[in-house]
């Protein structure tokens, strides 16, 4: 009766529907329970979304729970594996500090993941503790709670927790877990494990699953199996297209870290562009630049291309044809990618319809910004807000010439030219979670236990788009430093 009341009062509604796959796919384990652990941020507006209690989950039961001190009623925790291919190099992976409780339906019927990331040690842990930091766990809660509000695929942050145990890495860090909430955990790597250890059994159920789970229009398909292919590669050239229109740089696209379902997944070593330039790179470990901002739209073909060597075996019996089939459908893939960015920059820049010279206006746009070392968030914000004079281009040839271009394809359209700063207003955020501001709350947060910060900034990044005085501040760039910004793999 208690488990059903704590149901009742907390609002779980607990089925795992992974958990009836071959039995290759997961191991059960449990969380490890902490020591003493305090909730420091919850994200309220999700929680309802989901059908959840929020004050019943702010208490000791329900913290208990996103704790991994106990589990709802329902839940089968579980530790999923996979593969991937790490910079290039394949290897077997799988949930090493992480355990996935089961997925909430929520009151509309939707399904939704629920994981715990720093649980503790799994059977994939290959010698980890298993345990998280606060910091790494609070950066993802900012950046995806940012995505999202951007209007961009990704995985959630329903709540932050710190254990009260330390953690031992280079220095002595306190332990926290994340709550995260996504359409699924299922990656180009879940389906690179079963085709290499599993039976054709294996696989074919792990295919039919996620198509019923992600893309039931597909199974009336003649080849559902390619049909699944051609739909992730959509899903995929999408989210790809917005990370690029908004300068976003995910910076360990392994294939283990791309979801089927097209959510943004991972945020260790992410960050977004300052000023433009296709080879920036943030991320320590990648030091050939492979997934460097310009990159990351053909390393999202690589990664599919994996993902179809996986599917061969069951879009054809005949492996010469399933190769054809497979390889036709990804040489589509750039061309379908830049379908979505180019109508997200024509948006950028209040251009509602098209024309042959649209793609060397944007180029020629780019090219100097690239040149001037402009911001990409700020110079097409200066331009929707009509402060032109404020880019750092302003004064030269070369984008005079170019703002006269602009302003001509702009009065060739039949939309009035408020209509055209009306549509850049709602695809230009004004604000993105600017590196230097996400490392200022970060560090208030672990250092000084100082989440006032953070609670700041993600106030003013749930609207990006609002243009308002309370937000200028946060559009300032970050001070001039001789020392390149670098993130690091969260710990």
């Amino acid at each position: 009766m208690k488990n059903e009341n704590m149901l009742i009062e907390t609002g779980w509604n607990i089925d795992n529907s992974y958990a009836h796959l071959p039995e290759i796919y997961f191991r059960s384990h449990s969380p490890t329970p902490s020591t003493s652990p305090k909730l420091v941020i919850f994200n309220e507006t999700l929680a309802k979304s989901l059908g959840l209690n929020v004050e019943e989950l702010q208490r000791d039961t329900g913290v208990a729970i996103l704790a991994g001190n106990r589990v709802p009623e329902g839940s089968f925790p579980l530790a999923q594996a996979y593969a991937g291919h790490q910079f290039g190099h394949f290897t077997m992976l799988g949930d090493g500090r992480a355990l996935l409780l089961g997925e909430q339906i929520t009151p509309t019927g939707e399904r939704f993941d629920i994981q715990l990331k720093g649980s503790g040690e799994t059977p994939y842990s290959r010698g980890g503790d298993g345990r998280a930091t606060l910091g790494p766990m609070l950066r993802e809660y900012i950046i995806s709670e940012a995505m999202y509000s951007l209007g961009i695929p990704t995985t959630r942050s329903l709540a932050v927790v710190t254990t009260g145990e330390d953690v031992l890495r280079d220095s002595t860090l306190p332990g926290a877990i994340l709550t995260r909430v996504a359409a699924s955990h299922i990656r180009v790597g879940t389906f690179q494990y079963a085709a290499r250890w599993g039976t054709r059994q294996d696989l074919q159920a792990l295919v039919d699953y996620t198509i019923e789970r992600h893309f039931p229009e597909v199974k009336g398909s003649e080849n559902k199996y390619l049909s699944l292919l051609k739909e992730v590669m959509k899903a995929q050239a999408r989210l790809i297209s917005k990370w690029q229109l908004v300068g976003f740089i995910h910076g360990v696209m392994n294939t283990d870290n791309m979801t089927i379902s097209g959510e943004t997944i991972d945020y260790g070593p992410c960050a977004f562009m300052d000023a433009y330039n296709p080879e920036t790179v943030f991320s320590s470990i990648d030091r050939q630049g492979r997934y460097a901002y310009g990159n990351q739209p053909s390393i999202a073909g690589w990664n599919l291309a994996r993902f179809a060597e996986t599917l061969l075996q069951l879009i054809d019996d005949n492996q010469e044809k399933a190769v054809k089939l497979a390889q036709e459908a990804i040489s589509n893939f750039p061309e379908l990618y830049q379908s979505y960015w180019l109508a997200g920059m024509r948006a950028k820049l209040g251009i509602f319809n098209e024309e042959m010279e649209d793609t060397s206006l944007i180029d020629g746009l780019l090219t100097m910004m690239e040149k001037y070392k402009a911001d990409f968030t700020n110079t097409f914000r200066f331009l929707t807000i009509e402060r032109p004079e404020e880019t750092t281009m302003f004064g030269t040839e070369e984008f005079s010439q170019w703002y006269n271009q602009w302003q001509a394809r702009i009065d060739r359209q039949q939309e009035s030219k408020e209509d055209s700063l009306q549509l850049m207003k709602k695809v230009n955020p004004a604000i993105i979670p600017r590196n230097h501001r996400v490392e200022e709350a970060l560090e208030a947060a672990v250092k000084k236990e100082d989440f006032s910060v953070m609670e700041g900034l993600l106030n003013v990044l749930r609207d990006p788009f609002a243009y308002c005085p309370e937000q200028e501040a946060y559009t300032e760039l970050p001070p001039e430093s001789d020392r390149p910004y670098r993130t690091f793999c969260g710990t």
